[in-house]
């Protein structure tokens, strides 16, 4: 049995032409596919982050009115797409993120609506939906009547 060694860097030939055009064509394919679905994905990552904090600050005015024994006010300001939990300073939603429905609660006036959540647990009850710009990417938040229970569901319009 023979062995054929051949000295290191010996071989001088390099890449051709056609193997790096077809190295910078799968690139620039792969690029037009992740690209698009990156920019969704941080679309997505906004409106879940303010409807997660739409719920966290729900959830803070149920306890609040558990342990207080008072009544606490959400309420949702549409025109100024923001939104007050009882005395604390007001939200605003990022630029690109609206509200698209809200269900329920107590009308104030034609901009503006109000849920309670009470010292028994319950709430108004009622839904509110949050869209990204071209509404593409939604959550809903669902304030439960009875329980008081909040909840974050996605919502795909895609």
């Amino acid at each position: 049995m023979q062995i054929a060694m051949s000295p290191v860097g010996s071989n001088n030939q390099g890449f051709t032409l056609f193997e790096l055009v077809l190295v910078l064509l799968l690139i620039g394919i792969s690029t037009a596919i992740v690209l698009p679905n990156l920019a969704k994905g941080l679309r997505d990552r906004e409106v879940r982050s303010s409807a997660l904090g739409l719920a966290a600050a729900a959830r803070d005015l149920r306890s609040r009115a558990l342990l207080d024994g008072v009544p606490q006010p959400l309420v949702l300001n549409l025109r100024e797409n923001s939104y007050r939990a009882a005395h604390a300073t007001e939200v605003r939603l990022p630029a690109e993120i609206s509200f698209v429905s809200v269900d329920g609660g107590e009308i104030l006036d034609a901009d503006r609506k109000r849920f309670y959540f009470f010292p028994n647990g319950s709430s108004l009850g009622g839904a509110i939906a949050l869209a990204g710009a071209g509404k593409s990417v939604s959550y809903l938040v669902r304030l439960e009547a009875m329980t008081g229970r909040v909840e974050v569901s996605r919502g795909d319009n895609s």
